[in-house]
């Protein structure tokens, strides 16, 4: 069993959204983010499900700022990649996002 608690903060976004299918019926993204502090710059891995996942991996890029809340867990790196090392890292499975401060170097696009 493990202990979740609620996290609300901005992150900056450290890696691109990486695309994982749990299986055919399951869309999840993860990715790395840094979580800002005084002391000590703290990584941290966002996890989203479904139709969340799919609309953070269209929408956000490397180095934007986002607001995101959701639960916190620690769980082992295994859970998104089929690394065999046995670290534990904090995971966030998110609820809601917010774009806070986007890199102003994306390319405009027309739908």
């Amino acid at each position: 069993m493990v202990n979740t608690n609620y996290f609300s903060g901005i992150v900056k976004i450290r890696e691109t959204p990486k695309i994982y299918f749990r299986n055919e019926q399951n869309y999840v993204v993860g990715f790395r983010v840094e979580l800002s502090q005084k002391r000590k710059s703290t990584l941290i891995v966002l996890v989203f499900w479904g139709n969340l996942g799919r609309e953070v991996e269209k929408f956000y890029k490397m180095n934007d700022y986002i607001l995101v809340e959701g639960y916190s867990s620690i769980r082992s790196q295994k859970f998104l990649t089929k690394n065999l090392t046995n670290c534990q890292h904090l995971f966030i499975t998110v609820v809601k996002v917010y774009p806070i401060l986007l890199n102003s170097d994306r390319s405009s696009t027309k739908i």
